[in-house]
């Protein structure tokens, strides 16, 4: 029977000396009992996976909003799209692919309903502003919810990760460097996907240069910018593409925000008026209702003050919640006679 010590005693030996060993984490904010048969970066990953807040992205948008097509992204498939990238490159770099499991799986837990465009709005009614990101970190740290613990008590090195997959700091491991690039990845190929299917943007839309660089079709993009990271990070501390490949990258990232990201036929103006108005009038309705917030909810507003209480609530919501959830609460109803 193989022990937790025996998986450690495997990753000192056989891994990079680049990787993350699960015996040398920096720990957890609480001490806790090791698990006798897994890792602590296993052991995180499995409890990312049974959270509430995973089974959430399900129902939470991508880029498309209430897409009639079975095929669109969520952020459910986003992340698991991400994962399979990065684990990917963990894999052929002889990095920890169970760190960056755990990261790439928790990365987007503290997304709001309705994509960038829900963050957008909360930005800018909560006071002190609104990062995803930060919310992510919120979610693990203590809004995730056990009957022993509050928060799932993560280790230093998958929490760095979540919270620095993007902004201006760049994560502490290697394998948080992958989820960093693979998030990039992914998101910009399945949305290019996800945009032609749906009409948006033409194939031939797409720069020549990008196409000569990276592949035509959505399959060869992704495995040649894999093959780009791992060719240009092996060997190194940190993890990237080389420079020509980041800057075709960015390229492309640019044409999708001024094609795809911000075009009416994504979201029209009256659907991102809704948007707002959504997430706007949630945000206030619960401010002047505190006791229909959840119970630990509840408690949260007594310790840090009711703002951070709502923007909790409202940011964990999914798109078919925060509707209806707005539909009971300031849509008349019909009258019957």
């Amino acid at each position: 029977m193989r022990k937790r010590t025996d998986l450690e005693e495997k990753e000192i030996r056989e891994l990079s000396p680049f990787a993350c060993k699960a015996a040398m984490s920096r720990g957890r904010q609480n001490e806790e009992k090791p698990c006798p048969f897994r890792t602590d970066f296993q052991r995180d990953r499995d409890r990312i996976i049974h959270s509430k807040a995973f089974r959430r992205l399900m129902h939470k948008t991508q880029v498309f909003l209430a897409p009639e097509d079975d095929h669109y992204r969520t952020r459910l498939t986003h992340t698991l799209e991400v994962n399979q990238v990065a684990r990917t490159i963990a894999v052929i770099l002889n990095l920890n692919a169970d760190l960056t499991d755990a990261i790439a799986l928790g990365h987007d837990l503290g997304h709001t309903p309705f994509g960038h465009n829900g963050e957008a709005v909360l930005n800018a009614i909560h006071p002190g502003g609104f990062r995803h990101n930060e919310q992510s970190l919120r979610v693990v740290d203590l809004l995730e919810e056990h009957k022993d613990r509050r928060g799932m008590n993560l280790t230093y090195e998958v929490r760095d990760g979540i919270l620095n997959h993007t902004g201006p700091v760049v994560p502490d491991t290697a394998e948080g460097q992958v989820v960093r690039i693979s998030d990039r990845i992914a998101y910009i190929n399945h949305d290019i996907d996800d945009a032609v299917r749906s009409k948006v943007i033409k194939a031939e839309d797409i720069p020549e240069s990008s196409l000569e660089l990276f592949g035509y079709m959505h399959g060869d993009r992704i495995r040649n910018m894999i093959e780009n990271v791992v060719g240009n990070s092996d060997g190194k501390e940190k993890v990237s593409m080389d420079d020509e490949h980041t800057q075709e990258l960015n390229k492309l990232r640019n044409f999708m925000f001024s094609n795809v990201y911000k075009s009416s036929k994504v979201k029209k103006e009256e659907d991102l008026a809704k948007i707002e108005t959504v997430i706007t009038s949630l945000y206030d309705y619960f401010l002047k209702h505190t006791r229909r917030l959840p119970k630990d909810l509840q408690k949260l507003a007594k310790e840090e003050g009711i703002n951070a209480a709502v923007k909790d609530h409202v940011a964990g919501m999914t798109d078919r919640y925060a509707l209806s959830l707005y539909t009971e609460l300031f849509v008349p109803r019909k009258s019957v006679f």
